[in-house]
C-alpha cells in the first residue's frame, strides 16, 4: 500500500469510495447516513489542489481508501477517513492517519481531531485504539472551531446519533523530511 496526494481523475472514485463506506451503517438503523451523499467534486478538488486529500492505493495504484484534512484551531483535524469495505479492516485508515500524524508533526502541529458517531464499533471505539479521546463539553482541548463544527454536523442531521469529538496528542521528534528530487 502507498499512500500519495489524490490525482484530479481520481475524485469520483472517492465518492464511491464514501458511499460504499457509508452502506454499513444501514445495519445499525442509520439508512439516513448510508444514504448521504459525498462531497460535491469542487469541494474534494479544493482538497486536492491543496495537498489535504491523500489517497492509499492498491497495487495497481488505484484508490482503495481516502482522507482529507484541514487545520482548526492549530490541529490537523480529520474531515473524512473512507476506507471500501473490500479493503476494510487491513490496517488502510490506520496508516492514512498516520501518514496524517507524521504530516502534522512536520508542520508543527501538536495534535491530531476529529468528530465522529460515539457508538458505532468502527468510529470512536477504533478511534480509542488509536490514542483518540473524547472531548467532554468542558474540555479546553473542545475549542471553538471544534463546536463550530458540531454545530454544522447537527445542523446537517448527524446529531441524530451520539457524537464526540476526539484529540490525540501529537509528541515525539519531529520527523526528517527527506526530499527527492528527479535526475537532471
Amino acid at each position: 500500500m502507498r499512500i500519495r496526494v489524490a490525482a484530479p481523475a481520481e475524485l469520483p472514485l472517492l465518492q464511491d469510495i464514501e458511499r460504499a463506506a457509508g452502506e454499513p451503517f444501514r445495519s445499525l438503523g442509520m439508512a439516513v447516513i448510508a444514504e448521504d451523499e459525498p462531497l460535491p467534486l469542487d469541494v474534494l478538488e479544493s482538497y486536492r489542489r491543496s495537498g489535504r486529500a491523500w489517497v492509499a492505493v492498491d497495487e495497481t495504484d488505484r484508490p482503495t481508501a481516502y482522507l482529507l484534512t484541514d487545520t482548526v484551531d492549530g490541529a490537523a483535524h480529520i474531515e473524512q477517513v473512507s476506507v471500501h469495505p473490500v479493503a476494510a479492516r487491513r490496517g488502510i485508515g490506520r496508516s492514512l492517519i498516520e501518514h496524517l500524524a507524521a504530516d502534522a508533526t512536520g508542520r508543527g502541529l501538536t495534535a491530531l481531531t476529529l468528530t465522529t458517531f460515539a457508538e458505532v464499533p468502527w468510529n470512536a471505539p477504533y478511534y480509542t485504539r488509536l490514542g483518540f479521546r473524547p472531548l467532554a463539553d468542558s474540555d479546553p482541548d473542545l475549542t471553538a472551531g471544534l463546536r463550530a463544527i458540531q454545530r454544522a454536523e447537527a445542523a446537517h442531521g448527524l446529531a441524530t446519533w451520539p457524537r464526540v469529538c476526539m484529540r490525540r496528542e501529537l509528541t515525539g521528534a519531529v520527523p526528517k523530511l527527506q526530499r527527492v528530487y528527479p535526475s537532471p
